[in-house]
């Protein structure tokens, strides 16, 4: 038995991807996409057809002809993808809105809208959102409306408690881009999956949801490697790229031991989180901070060339 295959039995496996030969190589539960991986997408042959398509709709929609294509080519591989995977797909709210919640709910809906009149029912999706307040405010209020979301560019314990207090179905804690910082700001470059800080993270967050009862799905992201993800086997969920579930698939070693899912019952906060606490304890992580923000600018950009696509296609 691969080491996939031992890690599907531990941890539920989604691909981090929107290439559907890939997904259907792997068969993991669900699929997860953002702006950066629909523009690699949207520039590969097969899916020029999704592209043509989802141009010709926006055209007799009314109003922004592109940004309605872009909300379109993303439910169309979205919904293709839910051809094959039997779970979950997350699609995301465009991240120029990352601080705006009105917007942000009202982003989400217009996807969930395009879903249903595919045929796709609410319940296969989830909605992705920026973990800033704004965002987790958004999701909330989503969640009410029996719209599920995942909550991503997390990178704080700050984060991850305002979104079990809000009642979010999932966080994306992201591991690679941590361990990214760290490397770069100590200039250390020997970090094993014992002392990696993205591994760290993730378990703690882990831990603090399981000792506390809180349902929130943890789904450990952004992996840079295999020991990575070994580490955080047991993990409930972890979104891995096609080349380490590659790695993965083809090593026949033992999988490592992963997480402690031993946990002492701990009683929740007797308050919530409030916004100027969460902001407060967001500034004082240089990390999270940073890459928070480093993460809204790199989905903008992509979103902005998949744009350019669809406007020269168009």
């Amino acid at each position: 038995m691969n080491k996939l295959e031992q890690l599907k039995k531990r941890s539920l496996v989604v691909a981090d991807t929107g290439d559907i030969e890939a997904i259907r190589r792997y068969q993991p539960q669900d699929a997860t996409t953002n702006p950066s991986l629909l523009l690699k997408a949207a520039q590969l042959p097969q899916y020029q057809q999704h592209v043509k398509e989802a141009l010709s709709w926006a055209e007799t929609q009314g109003g922004d002809v592109i940004a309605q294509a872009s909300m379109k080519l993303a439910v169309s591989i979205g919904k293709e993808i839910l051809q094959i995977v039997p779970g979950l797909v997350s699609t995301e709210v465009d991240a120029r809105l990352s601080f705006d919640t009105r917007a942000s709910v009202e982003y989400a809906r217009r996807l969930i809208t395009l879903y249903e009149q595919e045929g796709v029912g609410r319940e296969r999706v989830l909605i992705k959102l920026a973990s800033t307040w704004e965002g987790i405010a958004a999701a909330s209020l989503l969640e009410k409306e029996g719209i599920r979301c995942n909550l991503t560019l997390l990178f704080s314990q700050c984060q991850a408690v305002a979104c079990a207090e809000a009642g979010v179905t999932l966080i994306s804690p992201f591991v690679g881009r941590i361990l990214d910082w760290y490397k770069a700001s100590t200039g250390r470059d020997d970090y094993t999956a014992q002392d990696d800080p993205g591994v760290l993270s993730v378990a703690s967050i882990y831990e603090y949801y399981k000792s506390r009862g809180y349902p929130t799905i943890v789904m450990g992201a952004s992996f840079r490697n295999t020991g990575e993800i070994e580490a955080l086997a047991g993990c409930d969920r972890l979104t891995i790229s096609p080349q380490l579930l590659q790695e993965l698939q083809d090593d026949k070693g033992e999988l490592a031991s992963g997480l402690n899912e031993d946990v002492v019952p701990q009683a929740k906060p007797e308050q919530p989180l409030s916004e100027a606490e969460f902001r407060y304890q967001l500034n004082a992580d240089a990390m999270a901070t940073e890459k928070l923000a480093e993460g809204i600018r790199n989905f903008v950009a992509d979103q902005l060339k998949l744009e350019a696509l669809l406007e020269e296609a168009r």
